[in-house]
């Protein structure tokens, strides 16, 4: 990854630099000698007498390399031990004669209670909770995450799962880490992580038909105190999100319960959710299974953009990005959390 290091109104990209950014209301400026990250940064230069600087703290910002390549298919998967149980997506790309499950039958989408299906997605969560409690520990100044993606490819495949990311419509590794700026889907690379970093590492696993999918943000060393706080605010908002579910709730309780713990802690925008229900008019059955899974971003401007590789999604002004994700299952008196240990509070 290409790093980002700032002065003040003109940037300049050098290899591992440190970077002093201030998070804006609009984008951030262009790099210096012509060369764009995205249309946004060519213009922003000229917005920045009109907006109000708040200083987000000191950190790297990541960019993507240069010369650009574009996908993945430079980058070579690790394998797969051949008895491992794949999802069905993973057979149209390799592996034809490995083993995979029989296709998803149609149906309501609800888990039958109380049945092994219900054992088998616990089991899937477990080991997703073990599998994130384990890259956690990993996580120190100098290692990089192609390192921790390694590790835990391993610990996956050791646990006779499928690491989830692994050729997702050409995903190449086995978790996603996304450090600082990157928001979400970010491919583990071989820059070392420096102190005061973030990062969230986030896991899914395939074990006996089932996908357990959970993800956590992690400090490097020391970080300062707005990461902090901004990881704490996430982990806020996804505990008032998981408050909000139970049999005969409505699923847009979800997104006003982390733009409401979002409004108490300083923000001052609308949850950006993407896959999850937001304004669905439905409500919550027992045996309905889903992640929660809110982003926060510091500043006021949640624009983000795709790297050249497809999956790398950065915020435009490079404001640092928080996430943290939990699997719910609904019963028939209220809930579980399954990728975490004891109940919520």
């Amino acid at each position: 990854m290409r790093l980002l290091r700032s002065f003040r109104p003109l940037y300049s990209s050098i290899n591992h630099s440190r970077t002093r950014i201030s998070t804006l209301s609009k984008p951030l400026c262009r790099l210096a000698s012509g060369s764009a990250v995205s249309p946004a940064l060519q213009e922003a230069d000229e917005d920045l007498k009109d907006v109000e600087v708040q200083d987000p703290g000191f950190y790297d910002v990541i960019l993507p390399p240069e010369p650009y390549v574009f996908g993945t298919s430079h980058i070579t998967p690790l394998l797969v031990p051949r008895n491992i149980v794949r999802p069905s997506y993973v057979k149209n790309v390799v592996d034809r004669d490995a083993p995979h499950p029989p296709e998803q039958a149609t149906g309501d989408g609800l888990i039958a209670l109380g049945t092994g299906a219900e054992v088998r997605l616990r089991a899937a969560a477990r080991l997703a909770k073990k599998t994130v409690d384990y890259a956690g520990t990993l996580v120190r100044p100098g290692i990089t995450t192609e390192e921790i993606d390694a590790a835990v490819h391993g610990f996956i495949v050791g646990h006779n799962a499928y690491p989830s990311p692994l050729l997702y419509k050409g995903f190449p590794k086995a978790c996603c880490t996304s450090v600082n700026n990157v928001v979400t889907h970010g491919i583990p690379d071989d820059r070392p992580l420096q102190n005061g970093d973030i990062v969230n590492i986030d896991v899914t696993v395939y074990l006996d038909g089932y996908h357990g999918d959970t993800s956590r943000t992690f400090t490097v060393g020391e970080a300062d105190d707005i990461a902090q706080s901004l990881i704490a605010t996430t982990s806020a908002a996804l505990r008032a999100a998981t408050l909000a579910c139970g049999p005969g709730k409505p699923f847009r309780g979800i997104a006003s319960a982390i733009h409401d713990t979002i409004l108490t802690r300083g923000g001052h925008w609308t949850p950006w959710i993407i896959h999850e229900l937001n304004n669905e008019p439905g409500s919550m059955q027992p045996g309905h299974c889903f992640t929660i899974e809110p982003c926060i971003i510091q500043g006021t401007d949640s624009s983000s953009w795709t790297f050249p590789d497809g999956w790398t999604a950065s915020t435009v002004n490079a404001a640092r990005s928080a996430q943290e994700e939990d699997m719910i299952l609904i019963t028939e008196t209220g809930f579980d959390v399954l990728t975490r240990d004891g109940p919520i509070a």
